[in-house]
Parts: structure tokens; C-alpha cells; sequence
């Protein structure tokens, strides 16, 4: 077919045709069509599955939301405590030193924005298994100190007394102070005492250490010493955070509660006082 035939036809009437050339006469007259964007497909807001389309990304209203656990549905709610993890190591370590300098007494502000039970958690079981076996060792060491032909027998029973050592009084005692200073009228974060309280442990991983000299005068001021420097971080800490309250005994029975948890710590792994004295002395430190 002769090609010419097709350059005569009509194209303005078609979809989509551009003329390659347009004259300045007929340029006015053109017009464009008006560009209309459309969202693909509509979403046309009816009701049930059809017809509804691509909706727009918007925050999700239900689902996994955080619960604070200050009320009931939220204690209830691992979600809720998550943001008590949100912890990196600097302020971990930021932390735990701040612990061995009680005289600052500023632990609550440092904590005010994030506190955590990361650190009550991490040191609270390092601390039990560090008392479960090197309360055999030093036991062991004491033995062989007084009776050279003394022999290595590990016991298992050191795990659930400092289990039950450790893990109640950082639960409980922190506890006790909340629902007194509630009951007193006073302002308190059970959060913030547990964090409080975990951290003033970490002293005591040291003193597992040192817990080994198989001297006993040694072992007496290595463990004085660290309990007066966990209890005043307690008592100080404590002491500004109720400032303006006249609460002078609670502070006092603060720290007369973690020197008795140093002495306990020190007791734990002295072979002269059986396990099940040892059990009985934890159940009348909790009842105290």
C-alpha cells in the first residue's frame, strides 16, 4: 500500500496523539487537558472487606500498645515493661559506678528519665550464682585452713539460700517501702526503689571475691566495709528522695536492713552455721 495514504488521515481526534508540529495560528487554540491525579485504587470508605483499596500508612490505633503498668491491664502486660530495658551499657556502667559513691546521694535525678530492672535483674542473679559457689570455695578454704586433710564436697543447698537471700530482699523490702511511704502520704515509684535497690547490690560482686581470703578478721572488714557503703547509698538516696517529709526512721531502718543483708551475705558461706539455720535467718530478715 502507498504510504502517503496514511499522512492524510485525521489524528486530532485521538487519544494520546501529540502533532509533531503545531503552527503558531492554531497554538492558541490548543488546549491541554487539565492533569487530574487520582489515587489508585479509590478508596471509597465503604464498609466491609470490598471496595475499600490501598489505605493510607497511618499509626496503628490497637494492637501492640504499651500499657503503663500503673494500672491493672498493664502489670499484666509484658509489652508495658519493655521500656525498663531501654538501657545501653554506658549507662549501665554509669550506674553501677555511681553505686560505689554514695556520697552524692543524686541517683534518683540520674534515673529520673529512664529507670530500669535491667540492673536489678543482671545483678541480683550474678550475685546469687557468685554466692553459690564461691560460698563452697571459701567454706572449702576455711576447712583446709583449719584441717589440712579436709576434702572438696560442693553443696547444693548454697543456691536456693542465696536464691532466697537475694531475690527476696531486692523484691520485697523495696516494696515494703513503697506501700509505707503510700500509706504515710508520701510520694514513691515502686520502679524507681527497685532500680535504686538493684544497684546498691552490685558493691556486694566485688566482696564474693574478696569473701575468699580464708582469714575471718579479714572476711568481718571486708564485709563491713562494703555493707556501710551499700547502706548509705541506700539511706542517702532515700533520704532526698523524701526531703521534706520527717521520715528519719525509715531511713535508719534502710540502712539497718542492708547491713543485715551484708551480714548475711558474709554468713552464707561460713561452714560453722548449718543451711537450715541459714534459711531460718533469711525468713526473720524478710519478717523483720
Amino acid at each position: 500500500m502507498d504510504e502517503s495514504s496514511y499522512s492524510n488521515l485525521a489524528t486530532s481526534h485521538l487519544l494520546g496523539s501529540v502533532p509533531a508540529v503545531v503552527s503558531e495560528e492554531n497554538k492558541a487554540s490548543y488546549e491541554v487537558p487539565e492533569a487530574n491525579m487520582q489515587i489508585f485504587p479509590p478508596n471509597n470508605g465503604g464498609g466491609g472487606g470490598s471496595g475499600r483499596g490501598y489505605q493510607t500508612l497511618e499509626a496503628p490505633t490497637e494492637g501492640f500498645e504499651q500499657q503503663s503498668p500503673n494500672n491493672w491491664k498493664g502489670v499484666f502486660s509484658i509489652s508495658s515493661y519493655t521500656q525498663y530495658f531501654n538501657v545501653d551499657t554506658d549507662v549501665v556502667i554509669n550506674r553501677l559506678m555511681s553505686s560505689f559513691y554514695p556520697a552524692s546521694g543524686d541517683f534518683f535525678s540520674k534515673i529520673d528519665a529512664n529507670p530500669d530492672l535491667y540492673g536489678l535483674i543482671w545483678i541480683t542473679t550474678t550475685l546469687v550464682f557468685m554466692l553459690s559457689s564461691f560460698g563452697n570455695c571459701a567454706t572449702y578454704l576455711m576447712q583446709k585452713h583449719t584441717d589440712s586433710t579436709a576434702s572438696w564436697n560442693f553443696d547444693v543447698g548454697y543456691v536456693n539460700v542465696a536464691a532466697c537471700g537475694i531475690y527476696g530482699y531486692a523484691i520485697v523490702v523495696p516494696m515494703a517501702f513503697y506501700f509505707l511511704l503510700q500509706y504515710l502520704g508520701s510520694n514513691a515509684s515502686l520502679i524507681r526503689f527497685w532500680c535504686m535497690w538493684g544497684y546498691s547490690l552490685s558493691i556486694f560482686i566485688l566482696t564474693a571475691f574478696l569473701l575468699l581470703i580464708p582469714v575471718e578478721i579479714l572476711r568481718w572488714i571486708i564485709i563491713l566495709i562494703a555493707g556501710t557503703v551499700s547502706a548509705c547509698f541506700v539511706a542517702l538516696n532515700l533520704k532526698s528522695y523524701i526531703v521534706g517529709n520527717d521520715l528519719t526512721m525509715m531511713v535508719v531502718a534502710a540502712f539497718l536492713l542492708q547491713m543485715a543483708l551484708a551480714i548475711f551475705i558474709k554468713e552464707i558461706s561460713q561452714s560453722k552455721i548449718p543451711l537450715e539455720e541459714k534459711l531460718l535467718c533469711v525468713s526473720g530478715l524478710l519478717t523483720w
